[in-house]
């Protein structure tokens, strides 16, 4: 299981706030342990390569090395299909708060480790000028 390091990871205090709230505040571990450990930041200040929430992320399995573009969202708006995965899955949990060249690291439902690196932020919210997302 990949320890998280204090300061590694980096989350708006908009994020941060709206995702304490989130169920009543009963996270999965997980979320709970990015949400303990992170570095809270105004909007503003966030720099651009950070994932965010509805940050469009693009990643390489460091297993298979198979490309793919996801966007970390909030559970009602996932759709996995379509590349939406919830912050509350293991694989948004992962990834929010991480910088490009980063290496994700989550529990895959067998208990096998998934792993990809961050190559690029193809869109990041705060980057746009949207602070309120």
């Amino acid at each position: 299981m990949h320890a998280t390091i204090l300061g590694e990871r980096t989350l708006t205090e908009h994020d941060f706030s709206r995702l304490s709230k989130l169920l009543d505040g009963h996270l999965p571990p997980a979320l709970a342990n990015v949400l303990g450990a992170a570095e809270v930041t105004r909007s503003r200040e966030v720099p651009a390569d950070v994932v965010t929430m509805y940050s469009q992320v693009e990643l390489v399995d460091i297993h298979t090395r198979r490309r793919q573009t996801l966007t970390v969202c909030f559970p009602g708006d996932a759709e996995p299909s379509a590349g939406f995965i919830s912050v509350l899955s293991p694989v948004g949990s992962a990834l929010l708060g991480l910088k490009v060249g980063a290496v994700a690291r989550w529990q895959m439902p067998g208990g096998e480790e998934g792993a990809a690196e961050i190559v690029a932020i193809a869109f990041q919210p705060e980057a746009s000028g949207d602070y309120a997302r």
